[in-house]
């Protein structure tokens, strides 16, 4: 069983590895400083990036587990659960990382863009695998952050901090992008797993039960978070993953109207729409015509 550690304060994490804190609502951690530690359960109130030098156990969260390689990149953020579990009894950390409070973006720019960031929801087996180029900007990035974090503390420092930690992750935004393209045979398989699930569920007895499937439904159903799994879906296919499950709802609505045994309501309620007037309304929407003046003009 592993040990639990709660990480309420910015404090709190530079304690338990082994840093000094310059500043109450955030740091910059050398982890090469922590003392050799074993797996735990670690439960944070704080936003931290970690930036991964060599591989040092495996990391859990929810269902998945993911295998910490050399130079990856991983997004916790408050509520966030996260379990390590470890092949020997002690390992030295290594790499660095960004911790902050969300206190500190209260008032900044950031506070109201960082929800748009929905990497921090991502799962840990969807972290960022960084170039050696883009570890270095990564660096560079937490360099300008510490260098802020040893000035003294004045009314232009939550400001410069902020913007830094922005500019930041919008380099992420874009290391993200990047791997979502030289992934794209993986990505690809992903988008036929999810065409055969939909095939599967609307074939099923399913829609009678659970309705219309959703987002997250369907992302967990192939291992992946909603906020990743809908970011990939859009990447791919240019529709979100919504627009993209409206869709495949039209095309087996367009066969199942010419069952003259069924009426437009039970075909709707085969589908999995608690009134029939949603499905009318979303036909004439995608369509143009509702389902009745579909099937009457073909």
């Amino acid at each position: 069983m592993s040990n639990s550690v709660n990480f309420e304060t910015v404090n709190d994490y530079n304690l338990f590895n082994n840093h000094e804190t310059l500043h109450p609502l955030v740091s910059v951690i050398d982890f090469s400083k922590a003392h050799k530690r074993t797996g735990s359960k670690m439960n944070f109130n704080l936003y931290c990036i970690f930036l991964k030098d060599v591989k040092c156990g495996d990391l859990k969260y929810g269902r998945a587990t993911y295998d910490y390689q050399e130079g990856t990149l991983v997004f916790v953020s408050p509520g966030q659960v996260v379990d390590v579990e470890n092949k020997v009894d002690f390992y030295q950390p290594m790499g660095h990382g960004l911790v902050f409070h969300p206190d500190l973006i209260k008032g900044t720019p950031l506070a109201k863009s960082i929800s748009e960031y929905g990497f921090f929801s991502y799962q840990n087996n969807e972290a960022l695998h960084l170039s050696s180029k883009e570890q270095q900007l990564v660096l560079e990035c937490f360099a300008k952050i510490q260098s802020e974090l040893e000035q003294s503390v004045d009314k232009h420092s939550k400001k410069l901090i902020a913007s830094n930690i922005e500019l930041f992750l919008n380099y992420c935004e874009r290391f993200y992008d990047r791997q979502f393209i030289t992934r794209e045979n993986v990505n690809k398989g992903i988008l036929e797993k999810f065409e055969e699930l939909l095939n599967s569920y609307f074939n099923s007895e399913k829609p009678n039960s659970f309705g219309l499937p959703s987002v997250a439904f369907c992302a967990e159903e192939l291992n992946l978070s909603p906020n990743y799994f809908g970011d990939l879906i859009k990447k791919e296919t240019g529709k979100t993953a919504q627009e993209y499950i409206q869709n495949k709802i039209i095309d087996v609505a367009k066969e199942r109207v010419f069952d003259a045994d069924k009426s437009i309501s039970q075909i709707a309620y085969d589908l999995g729409f608690k009134y029939p007037q949603h499905l009318t309304r979303l036909f004439k929407q995608r369509v143009g015509y509702t389902p009745i003046e579909y099937r009457n003009l073909n």
